[in-house]
């Protein structure tokens, strides 16, 4: 069993990972464009466990409307890494996330983040609802109800 830090307690989905040597810029820490990489890896792995990537042939799926990071540590190389996502929000259209990156060993919290994800038909583009049974997954994974949309 991994080490879970007290930082990613209440995510119901984490990846661990180690830092590469090609993740490192020339101050010698992790470059901050790779903290982008880290959240994309833990919500597409949630997203894979809900049932909202590889869905066949229905045309339906996510794309990130807007992200950001807040850094609070610098990563520095040796290190194992965890990544986890949540779900803070269920819009009409789109679903709110939360990120964090932690020292899978250690718990040492390095940076947090977050991401608005909308629904969509492709290849039309189309924005549409978030489905019921997308909705279904997200509660029973995340072990609570989300208020419906206003």
């Amino acid at each position: 069993m991994e080490p879970m830090s007290d930082t990613l307690e209440g995510f119901p989905i984490t990846v661990r990972f180690p830092l590469h040597w090609s993740e490192m810029d020339a101050y010698g820490h992790a470059n901050n464009a790779r903290y982008f990489v880290w959240f994309e890896s833990a919500r597409i792995t949630y997203f894979t466990r809900i049932g909202l990537v590889n869905t066949g042939h229905s045309g339906l799926g996510p794309i990130l409307a807007a992200t950001n990071a807040d850094y609070l540590l610098p990563v520095v190389f040796p290190a194992n890494l965890i990544a986890g996502a949540r779900v803070s929000r269920i819009g009409h259209s789109s679903i709110t996330m939360e990120y964090a990156v932690a020292d899978a060993d250690k718990g040492t919290l390095y940076a947090r983040g977050g991401g608005v994800i909308v629904t969509m038909r492709y290849p039309e583009y189309e924005k549409i609802p978030v489905p019921a049974e997308v909705r279904a997954a997200i509660e029973a994974l995340e072990g609570r109800s989300f208020a419906p949309p206003a």
